[in-house]
C-alpha cells in the first residue's frame, strides 16, 4: 500500500489541485484510491472522491479522538492500494500552541509521509530556508518530498530545483506551472463543488493529465510505499429495528453532506430517499426528512419556481413530519433569502428571513449545549457539549421572541450567537453541521426520533416503500 498526507506552508498553495490530479492520476493507473480530507469540509471531498472515483472521508481532531481516528482511517482504507489525506491550512498550524490537531499531528498518528506542496510565485532562493525550517521543526515528520506548484516557467523551475538540491535534502517531485485551465472555480464559500460543475469530470481529467506531466508518480509512490498493516476493524453493526424512510434533498442546491453521516443514518435503520429539490415536483412518500447545507442563494430563482414542492415541504412540516435541517436547509425553509438585492420566497415553515453577507457570520468549530427541547430520544451518556462546525454568510431576521432553540452556544455563533438549533413542530433546523461520532451520534438519535413518531402516528413505511 501506498499512503501519504499532502499539505502545504499555507492555505490556498493549490494542495486541493495537486491532491486531486494525484488521486486521478493514480486511478487512471488503474490504482485503487481512498482519499481523506483533514478537518471539517464538504467541498474539497466533492472533487476528491470524483477524482478517486471512491467516497472521501473526513478526519478531524476535534470531532474525533486519536483512537477513533485511526479506526476511521483503517476502516476506510481496507481495499486501497493508495491513501491519500489532503490537510488543510498549513503543515503545522492549528488550533493551539502544541499543535495538537495540526496536519503534522494527523501525519505523526498515522505514521504517514507528508509531500510538501509550496506556492512558489515570486520565490527563488527563500525557498531552501523555508524547506529548512519545515524540516527542522518537527524532526518526527518525514517530508517525503516536496511539490512544486505556481510555477511562472521552465526557468522559474530551474532556478527552484538549483537552489533546493545545493541547499537543502529535499526531493523535489514535482514542478507544476501556472496554468488558469487547471484552476478550480471558486466563491464566497471556497471552492465551487464537483456535485454542481457540470464540467467537473473534465476539469478532473485536465488536472491529471498536467499532475502526471509535470509530478514523478513513479518516484512518489517508490518513497510513500509501507508494508505496515492497517489494525482490522469491522463495519458498523445494522439496526434491527424497523426500518424509516427519510427523505435526502440532494441536488445542486443542496450537497453538503458527510460519507460517514450518511452510513451511520444507514447503520440506525433508515432508506435514504434521494429528491431533487430543483425539479422533483413532489415529495416522496416519506416517514422524515434530512436537508442538508448547501448554496441555496445562488439557487434561490429555482427554488422559488418550484413551488409545489415547497408547499408539500411546509404542509408535511406542519403536519409534523420529523425533519432536521442543517445551515443551507435552514435557509431554504425560512420565508425568504435575500442576496445581491433580489429576495426569493422559500418553503415558509421556519418564521425567519434570511440575509447574505459579504462576509462570514459564523465560522469555524462549535461546541453546544442542550437546552432540553429537543424531542429526540437522548444517548445513553450525553456529552457535556457537542462538537461541530459552522460556515455561513447569511443571518436570519424578524425571528420572534419566543422561539425556541435546542442548543445554547457555547462556542460559535448559531443564530444569533447564543443560540442555534431552531424549533419548530418536529423540524430541528440549525446552522450548525453536525457529524456522527463516538462522541455523539446524532444519526442514531434522530432516526429514532423519526421511528417514534412514525410508530405513533401509524405511517411508518417499510424499506420497499409499502
Amino acid at each position: 500500500m501506498h499512503r501519504f498526507l499532502i499539505s502545504a506552508a499555507h492555505k490556498s498553495s493549490g494542495k486541493t489541485t495537486v491532491s486531486v490530479g494525484i488521486a486521478a492520476a493514480a486511478r487512471a493507473r488503474g490504482l485503487a484510491v481512498r482519499p481523506f480530507k483533514k478537518g471539517p469540509d464538504y467541498i474539497d471531498p466533492l472533487w476528491l472522491a470524483r477524482a478517486a472515483g471512491h467516497e472521501c472521508r473526513n478526519l478531524d481532531f476535534f470531532l474525533s479522538g486519536p483512537d477513533e481516528l485511526r479506526a476511521q482511517f483503517a476502516r476506510h482504507a481496507c481495499g486501497a492500494d493508495l491513501c491519500l489525506v489532503e490537510g488543510n491550512k498549513g503543515l503545522y498550524d492549528g488550533l493551539d500552541l502544541e499543535g495538537s490537531n495540526s496536519n503534522a499531528a494527523l501525519a505523526r498518528l498515522l505514521d504517514l509521509p507528508v509531500l510538501l506542496v509550496l506556492d512558489a510565485r515570486g520565490m527563488t532562493r527563500g525557498v531552501a530556508p523555508l524547506i529548512l525550517g519545515y524540516q527542522a521543526f518537527d524532526p518526527a515528520i518525514r517530508i517525503a518530498g516536496v511539490i512544486l506548484n505556481r510555477l511562472g516557467g521552465s526557468r522559474h523551475e530551474s532556478k527552484l530545483r538549483a537552489v533546493i538540491e545545493h541547499y537543502t535534502d529535499a526531493e523535489v517531485l514535482g514542478a507544476v506551472h501556472e496554468d488558469e485551465a487547471i484552476a478550480i472555480p471558486e466563491r464566497h464559500l471556497g471552492l465551487m463543488p464537483a456535485n454542481e460543475a457540470g464540467a467537473a469530470d473534465k476539469a478532473i481529467a485536465a488536472i491529471a493529465n498536467r499532475i502526471a506531466a509535470q509530478v514523478d508518480l513513479d518516484r512518489l509512490l517508490a518513497l510513500t510505499a509501507t508494508g505496515l498493516a492497517l489494525p482490522v476493524c469491522l463495519p458498523a453493526r445494522r439496526s434491527a429495528e424497523a426500518p424509516v424512510r427519510i427523505g435526502i434533498a440532494r441536488d445542486r442546491a443542496f450537497g453538503f453532506y458527510y460519507s460517514d453521516d450518511l452510513e451511520a443514518l444507514r447503520a440506525a435503520g433508515a432508506e435514504l430517499v434521494a429528491f431533487d429539490t430543483l425539479s422533483t415536483a413532489h415529495l416522496p412518500p416519506v416517514d422524515g426528512l434530512f436537508i442538508g447545507g448547501g448554496f441555496p442563494e445562488c439557487c434561490a430563482a429555482a427554488l422559488e419556481a418550484n413551488g409545489s414542492l415547497r408547499r408539500e415541504i411546509r404542509e408535511a412540516i406542519e403536519a409534523g413530519l420529523p425533519t432536521y435541517a442543517e445551515c443551507g436547509g435552514l435557509m431554504y425553509l425560512a420565508r425568504s433569502i435575500t442576496w445581491k438585492g433580489e429576495t426569493r420566497r422559500m418553503v415558509g415553515v421556519l418564521p425567519a428571513d434570511v440575509r447574505m453577507h459579504d462576509k462570514p457570520v459564523g465560522r469555524g468549530y462549535v461546541r453546544l449545549a442542550e437546552t432540553g427541547a429537543l424531542g429526540w430520544p437522548r444517548a445513553a451518556e450525553p456529552p457535556e457539549t457537542i462538537a461541530a462546525h459552522e460556515f455561513h454568510y447569511s443571518s436570519l431576521e424578524n425571528l420572534p421572541a419566543d422561539t425556541r432553540y435546542a442548543y445554547r452556544v457555547v462556542r460559535g455563533h448559531g443564530c444569533d450567537g447564543r443560540n442555534d438549533g431552531i424549533l419548530v413542530h418536529n423540524l430541528l433546523a440549525s446552522y450548525t453541521h453536525l457529524r456522527t461520532s463516538a462522541r455523539y451520534d446524532w444519526a442514531a438519535r434522530f432516526v429514532a426520533f423519526v421511528r417514534l413518531h412514525a410508530r405513533r402516528a401509524g405511517t411508518q413505511r417499510s424499506i420497499n416503500g409499502n
